[in-house]
């Protein structure tokens, strides 16, 4: 009898022994859930952290930490901080930003549907003056911020601006810095080898009236390289704000030292494009000084009609190649 009570009693230490154990195991399991949990939560807290930014149009609340980003016509400023758009901008007639290479990003017509755009599901979209009409639009879609007309006129202070609104303002810092030095190098080597001889830009508009258009001193995509690279302006850009149409009785007059060309679309070669170069086999074109000179620099049109910061940086490329050599 007293044996049989023992090895109940034995029996029952071990049960006891087996549920503490399970206890132990589950509670370890509950808590590695738990931890999970508050991993994960803390991870989708993070994502939807946003801020107050104050843009062209009022206060806007975005996104600290924005990663999947539309800039509408900014692409530039994204690529150069190092971050991918998820879509970039096109236009049916005027095609896309070819100079930024951005094969692998999908096109985003801005003449059809923003459902294309809802589909991409962006975290922050970020526009220009020229998207105004479909501003209300673009914010039911995201977070949208509108950049300033006061900011869009400087490439630098855009390039800021865009880095703050992606969570990345010590990347500006360092973009810029190349920037500028890139700006001041290119700046003595042109002066050690043009001086003063003036210079125009002049955009070869095609289409049904082809015409020679000549760009201003302050023109958002070209007045850069009188403002920072200190060429010498033909006396004729001084008196022009953004661009004006050379009439053809004034071609002869057109007596800069040095010329840089683009056409207004397509490239050089395109077909539709035939009548309008057709321009600058006229007589009147061929007598012209930089002309008979070989000065006359025919140039891509992508990033001649950007005033980004890859664009510039582009555009010093060209200027150094071509007349410095």
């Amino acid at each position: 009898m007293a044996k049989r009570k023992l090895r109940k009693i034995s029996w029952l230490v071990v049960l006891l022994t087996i549920m503490v154990s399970l206890a132990a195991c589950n509670n370890g399991k509950e808590t590695s859930t738990n931890v999970e949990d508050n991993k994960q939560t803390s991870k989708k807290e993070e994502n939807t952290d946003t801020r107050k930014v104050k843009d062209a149009f009022g206060e806007v609340e975005i996104p600290v930490k924005p990663k999947r980003i539309a800039g509408i016509y900014l692409e530039d400023y994204m690529v150069a901080l190092g971050v991918e758009p998820i879509v970039q901008w096109y236009h049916p007639s005027w095609g896309k930003q070819d100079y930024l290479g951005l094969s692998d990003v999908p096109l985003f017509d801005i003449t059809g549907s923003l459902e294309a755009m809802l589909e991409k599901n962006p975290d922050l979209i970020i526009l220009t003056g020229g998207m105004d009409e479909s501003y209300q639009l673009y914010s039911k879609i995201a977070p949208t911020y509108r950049v300033p007309d006061e900011v869009l006129w400087d490439a630098e202070e855009t390039l800021k601006t865009i880095a703050d609104l992606l969570g990345i303002p010590e990347k500006a810092t360092t973009v810029l810095a190349d920037y500028k030095q890139k700006i001041a190098d290119t700046k003595v080597k042109l002066e050690e080898a043009i001086g003063r001889e003036t210079v125009a830009v002049v955009r070869l508009d095609v289409g049904d009236k082809p015409e020679l258009r000549l760009f201003g001193l302050n023109n958002p995509y070209t007045g850069m390289i009188y403002k920072d690279l200190g060429l010498e302006p033909f006396e004729w850009v001084k008196n022009i704000q953004a661009h004006d149409v050379i009439s053809q009785e004034k071609i002869p007059e057109f007596n800069a030292d040095h010329i840089i060309i683009f056409p207004s679309n397509g490239t050089w070669d395109s077909e539709s494009n035939a009548k309008a170069v057709a321009l600058l086999q006229d007589p009147l074109w061929k007598g012209i000084p930089a002309v008979k000179n070989n000065h006359v620099y025919q140039l891509d049109r992508s990033h001649w009609q950007s005033g980004a910061i890859k664009a510039n940086t582009m555009k010093m490329e060209d200027l150094l190649r071509l007349i410095v050599k």
